[in-house]
């Protein structure tokens, strides 16, 4: 019962996360300092791979794999160079993908 709570928990804690995620990345659309960029890669690396492991342990594969490949993608050391446009829209699709992770788990 307490760690099914816990995790509940946990699952609120990281789609709040994932809120404020989608948040610094429509911010991304607009004219930012470099390092802007670099430092929501980090962030987004981070809250990617803390939701791939929250999805592991509830048994959820597919959303594990998911959050594993945006963990690849987003990560700073071997950039993926795609483009101001193809990033913005990868931004856009990740950030509305966040969003209704947000509302799900709000209601």
């Amino acid at each position: 019962m307490v760690q099914e709570e816990r995790s509940i928990n946990m699952d609120s804690t990281l789609s709040k996360i994932g809120l404020g995620l989608a948040i610094a990345l429509l911010l991304c659309l607009f004219p930012m300092p470099f390092g802007y960029f670099i430092l929501v890669r980090f962030i987004a690396m981070a809250v990617f791979v803390s939701m791939a492991y929250a999805s592991f342990k509830r048994n959820k594969i597919q959303l594990c794999i998911l959050f594993g490949a945006l963990a690849l993608l987003f990560q700073p050391i071997v950039k993926i160079v795609l483009g101001r446009v193809m990033w913005n829209l990868v931004d856009v699709i990740v950030a509305f993908g966040l969003i209704v992770l947000w509302w799900k788990n709000k209601s």
